[in-house]
C-alpha cells in the first residue's frame, strides 16, 4: 500500500507526532505503561475547552461520568472513547466531547468504563448500558450515542440491546468502529500495515478483552456485526478513515442497516488513519471530517436525516 501516496503532509506530521508519544510497538510495553504514554500522548493534542462549556464529574452506580453542558440543551449525547478497551478514559477525550458540546449545544455525558485486562467483557458494555439507563431517567429529550474506536463498539452494542427496552435512543454516529468484521479480508487485509493502527494491534485487543474460555456463539455487546437482526436500530451515520484495517467493518454495519430496512449512511474519509480525531485542529482533511461528525450528531438528535 503506497501510504506516502494515500496521506497528505499533513496528515504524516500528525503521524510523526503521534509517534514520537506513543510508538509504535506501545502493544508490548506492560498496561501500565501503555496507558500512561496513552494519556501523555493525548495530553500533547489536547485543546482548551472552548468557553461557553461547563462540566461536572458525578459517578453513576460506580461508572465515573463526565457532563458537558452549554446553555439549556434539550438532547444528550452519551460519549464512549476509543483505545482499545485498554487506555483512555475521561481526560483523553475530554477536548473532543467539549466541542461536541459548543458546536451542537447538546449535553454530552462521557462515560468512563472499566478497561481490560482487568475487566473483560461484558465489563464496559455494562458500564454504557448503566449510564445509558441513567440518562434517560435523570435527563429529558432524546438521546444519540456517539463514539470512536471502541467507544463505537461499545455505543453499537448499546444500540443493539436497547431495542425493546428504550425509545429514546434515536441516532448513532460512530466514528472508526471496531464491530467484529472479518479480520482475514478486505480492509484487514489491506491496511494489515497502515499507520496508527495494525492488523496485529487489532488481534492483540480482541485477545486481551475477550474472556477466557468463551465461546464462538456470535455476541452482538461485544460484536455487533455477529448479530442476526439489525432491524429497528436507530438512525446511523458511520465515518471511517480510509487507511486503516477496521475500514469494512463501518461500510458492512451500514449495509446490514440498510438490508433490514433503515437508516444508515457511511462516511469514509480519504487519506485519513485510524485516530485522526486529535488532529482535527492540525490537518484540514480531519477538520472537515470533525464538522461532518458535528453535523451528523445535531441532525440526528432532532430527528433530521440529512443523507436522502
Amino acid at each position: 500500500m503506497n501510504y506516502e501516496r494515500l496521506i497528505d503532509e499533513e496528515t504524516w506530521a500528525f503521524i510523526r507526532k503521534t509517534g514520537e508519544c506513543y510508538p509504535d510497538d506501545a502493544v508490548d510495553l506492560s498496561i501500565e505503561e501503555q496507558r500512561k504514554v496513552y494519556d501523555a500522548m493525548a495530553a500533547e493534542f489536547r485543546a482548551a475547552r472552548p468557553d461557553a462549556v461547563t462540566c461536572e464529574d458525578r459517578t453513576v452506580e460506580g461508572v465515573p461520568i463526565r457532563i458537558y453542558t452549554a446553555g439549556e440543551p434539550g438532547y444528550t449525547v452519551m460519549f464512549c472513547h476509543g483505545g482499545g478497551f485498554v487506555v483512555g478514559g475521561l481526560e483523553s477525550h475530554d477536548d473532543v466531547c467539549a466541542e461536541i458540546c459548543a458546536q451542537t449545544g447538546y449535553r454530552v455525558v462521557a462515560v468512563d468504563y472499566r478497561l481490560a485486562p482487568e475487566h473483560k467483557h461484558p465489563a464496559a458494555f455494562e458500564d454504557a448500558w448503566t449510564v445509558c439507563e441513567w440518562l434517560q431517567h435523570s435527563y429529558e429529550g432524546d438521546i444519540v450515542l456517539v463514539g470512536d474506536s471502541a467507544g463505537a463498539n461499545l455505543c453499537a452494542a448499546v444500540a443493539h440491546y436497547a431495542r425493546g427496552r428504550t425509545s429514546r435512543i434515536v441516532g448513532q454516529v460512530l466514528i472508526y468502529g471496531a464491530f467484529g468484521g472479518d479480520i482475514n479480508a478486505g480492509s484487514y487485509l489491506e491496511h494489515a500495515h497502515a499507520p496508527m493502527l495494525t492488523r496485529d494491534d487489532i488481534l492483540f485487543y480482541g485477545d486481551i478483552r475477550r474472556p477466557e474460555g468463551q465461546g464462538t456463539d456470535p455476541d452482538p455487546t461485544m460484536a455487533p456485526l455477529s448479530d442476526t437482526d439489525f432491524s429497528s436500530l436507530p438512525a446511523t451515520v458511520l465515518v471511517s478513515a480510509d487507511c486503516d484495517p477496521v475500514r469494512d467493518d463501518s461500510r458492512d454495519y451500514r449495509d446490514k442497516i440498510l438490508e433490514a430496512g433503515g437508516k444508515a449512511h457511511w462516511i469514509n474519509e480519504p487519506g485519513l488513519v485510524h485516530g485522526y480525531l486529535r488532529a482535527r485542529h492540525s490537518v484540514g482533511r480531519a477538520r472537515d471530517s470533525f464538522e461532518r461528525i458535528s453535523v451528523a450528531v445535531e441532525a440526528l438528535g432532532q430527528g433530521v436525516w440529512p443523507y436522502d
